[in-house]
């Protein structure tokens, strides 16, 4: 069997139930992951995109765990998923 394909919750369809892989942050923002993993965004969680914002690259909102956030795009950007099967 071949492991999932990452990708990002920024590219995640609306609806879906994902597993965040990883979380990483860009050089010019480092404490991002932190940021991200106070928040919950922690490898094994669940998370699903909500809603997104009218532009492609616009906000989003996600459930991880039992909370819900609006993130940026480029916060997105920083949370590797895959599928959640189950």
């Amino acid at each position: 069997m071949s492991e999932p394909l990452l990708s990002s919750l920024a590219a995640a369809p609306a609806g879906q139930a994902l597993t965040v892989s990883q979380v990483s942050a860009p050089a010019h923002s480092p404490e991002w992951a932190g940021w991200l993993a106070d928040l919950g965004f922690l490898p094994g969680e669940a998370v699903r995109v909500l809603r997104r914002g009218a532009e492609q690259t616009g906000n989003l909102v996600v459930r991880v765990g039992q909370s819900t956030f609006a993130l940026r795009h480029a916060e997105a950007e920083c949370i590797a998923v895959t599928p959640r099967h189950g």
